[in-house]
């Protein structure tokens, strides 16, 4: 029998110490190299949304990699892309952490509708509000300090 995979996973994570550094300006450049570094672990970059302050991921994974070494694969070429290309001022950085939960295939239309409206949902609801609402949402323990 062949081996066959469909891992689908939506990732969070921020700009270090939440600052608002990434700006609309190079943000599609940004997904696009995000894109480009997913695919050197065989995954692929279905979706990808954001604020200044962090990006949200619906990336489809190989069960080869971790997924802790994919996303890390992810945040130290893209922070290494935006530090060369002098996106902003001072040495940017991801901050530590991430999330990364399943999605199932049935919602990946909703996922990517999610994923495609963080500007105009962040109007409504700050990012510390938004991941603790997911983590709740998946049943993930977490002290909220």
């Amino acid at each position: 029998m062949s081996t066959h995979h469909g891992i689908l996973l939506h990732v969070v994570f921020s700009t270090k110490w939440r600052k608002p550094l990434i700006s609309e300006t190079w943000q599609d450049d940004l997904f696009a190299y995000i894109a480009a570094a997913a695919r050197e672990h065989q995954a692929i970059s279905l979706c990808a949304g954001g604020t200044q302050d962090h990006i949200h991921l619906l990336l489809k994974t190989h069960p080869k990699f971790a997924i802790a070494s994919t996303i890390q694969l992810i945040k130290a070429n893209s922070s290494r892309w935006i530090n060369q290309e002098r996106k902003t001022n001072g040495k940017f950085s991801w901050q530590r952490g991430y999330g990364a939960f399943s999605v199932s295939e049935s919602m990946v239309d909703t996922v990517k509708s999610y994923i495609a409206n963080q500007r105009e949902h962040h109007r409504l609801r700050s990012f510390r509000e938004e991941y603790l609402a997911i983590l709740r949402r998946h049943k993930i323990e977490f002290d909220e300090r």
